[in-house]
């Protein structure tokens, strides 16, 4: 019978208190990420652990299995004090809250990195071969999950991630062919190259804990069988990390020194398949973006999503007669507001978003993380639309005001709308939230959704002088970046 969190959480405090001699005194909540285990931190004076509950038996066999083969060959990852029989729960070291994107938090957010931080980043990009082909001696690779090898499928997978859970739901316009043709060509790229090392898979700073002043390794359970090219693009071209091409350069030196003490690398090469490499991480990145944030609405990831795209605009730029339709794609996605101009919250004040939207093209993307808000649907509202005189106007011009608020029934509308958003934003400043949204759709997102969020962002930025209003309409160009009311 499948225990359930509560049992398995006694089980570890029992293995907490065989292995430290004592009960744990405290119990508190970590940070999964993007992660749908759960991790809570023991602590008692006799030290601390990290209590992990899994979902899935097979990814928990993974990250066990590798966790002691990879300590086995001298990588520092953390130490499993104990694993439940059934593989669904464990207790792991304690490594600490300091990840190697926290420490260099300051010069991700300038793009400016000191000498200090440059010998980190060579400590730890220097080190990827030792982990790549010390943990490759005598792996088990039937022990991957959920593959043992970086094929074909896995990077179809891939990129069926990036079109499915990227593009499809920002609403891009895609031609279908080309595309493939595209990813076709790319997967061809990418296979022709050996796959003889241990694929971290997730190498990037996040899942590098400083410890004690000495790098750890972590999140490792998606590794496989694959190329080297991969961990190294993971790392370095990490969006949000902004990384500056000459840094980049000196750190691909670096792993190249450390990479000839495993086998003769061809520099020239390496740097040409680096670039096909990076490329294609940028889209699977992009995916789990989309996936992340489009859809499961985690702030993290779609704060995340225009330095994505912009890595991939530069990427493809330099291999636009590779793969011309790529190249294309990532420049309209670049010049696509509302993907490019995330809001940003002030500390302390409460923001107000009111969005005009087309039912048909979809609802309006949370980027605060905090899931959306209150949607109207105006489609009950006289449509302007069904006139030929207004298919140029907007519900931003005189002549659809004029119709509707005269035969259009938008004063009574409003009116039982206005008294709802009064009252929950004053309850917001109250409550000291700092996002919110309201949203208007109808059938176009042309006329009489945009009317009424146009009347509602000027009622509340006059009733409420204290917040601060985002006025954005997604189906009129130039409108959807939002403008502060």
């Amino acid at each position: 019978m499948m225990k359930d969190k509560e049992q398995m959480i006694s089980e570890l405090k029992d293995a907490y208190s065989r292995h430290f001699g004592c009960a744990p005194e405290a119990a508190a909540r970590v940070s999964a990420g993007g992660s749908n285990r759960k991790y809570v931190r023991f602590s008692s004076p006799a030290g601390s652990a990290v209590a992990t509950i899994g979902t899935v038996k097979a990814e928990n066999r993974a990250f066990l299995y590798m966790s002691r083969h990879l300590a086995a060959q001298g990588i520092n990852v953390p130490a499993i004090i104990y694993a439940s029989r059934d593989g669904m729960c464990y207790l792991q070291q304690d490594l600490g809250d300091t990840s190697l994107a926290g420490v260099l938090a300051a010069e991700s957010a300038s793009g400016r990195y000191n000498a200090a931080a440059r010998a980190l980043l060579a400590d730890v990009v220097g080190t990827l071969p030792d982990i790549q082909f010390k943990g490759a001696r005598d792996m088990d690779w039937s022990v991957c999950y959920p593959s043992e090898c970086f094929d074909r499928r896995n990077v179809e997978w891939d990129l069926s991630y990036f079109k499915y859970c990227f593009l499809k739901l920002t609403q891009f316009e895609i031609d279908e062919q080309a595309l493939q043709d595209d990813f076709d060509a790319l997967a061809d790229r990418l296979l022709g190259v050996p796959c003889d090392c241990f694929m971290y898979r997730d190498f990037q700073s996040r899942n590098v804990m400083i410890h004690d002043g000495t790098p750890f390794f972590i999140d490792y359970q998606g590794a496989r069988r694959g190329p080297a090219h991969y961990d190294l693009v993971s790392f370095l071209w990490q969006a949000r990390m902004r990384y500056p091409a000459r840094l980049k350069d000196e750190l691909i030196e670096v792993y190249m020194d450390a990479l000839e003490a495993y086998k003769e690398v061809d520099r020239d090469a390496f740097r040409t398949e680096l670039q096909h490499f990076a490329l294609f991480r940028t889209l699977q990145v992009l995916g789990a973006y989309g996936f992340r944030g489009l859809h499961e609405g985690k702030g993290h990831f779609l704060q995340s999503i225009p330095a994505a795209i912009m890595n991939l605009k530069e990427l493809a730029g330099g291999l636009k007669c590779d793969y011309p339709y790529i190249y294309r794609m990532a420049r309209a996605l670049a010049a696509e507001p509302s993907l490019m101009k995330v809001p940003q919250m002030e500390e302390g004040v409460l923001t107000v978003e009111v969005c005009s939207f087309s039912f048909k093209k979809g609802f309006p993307k949370d980027f605060s993380g905090n899931g959306g808000g209150y949607v109207f649907d105006c489609r009950g509202l006289n449509n302007p639309g069904r006139y030929r005189q207004y298919d140029h106007s907007t519900g931003l011009d005189a002549d659809v005001i004029e119709f509707i608020e005269n035969d259009g029934g938008a004063a009574e509308y409003l009116s039982h709308i206005y008294p709802v958003a009064d009252k929950h934003v004053a309850k917001y400043i109250e409550r000291g939230f700092n996002h919110l949204m309201f949203s208007f759709g109808c059938t176009g997102g042309q006329h009489r959704s945009v009317y009424c969020a146009h009347a509602l962002a000027g009622h509340l930025a006059d009733m409420f002088p204290e917040i601060k209003v985002v006025e954005r309409h997604l189906r009129l160009p130039g409108r959807s970046e939002g403008t502060v009311r």
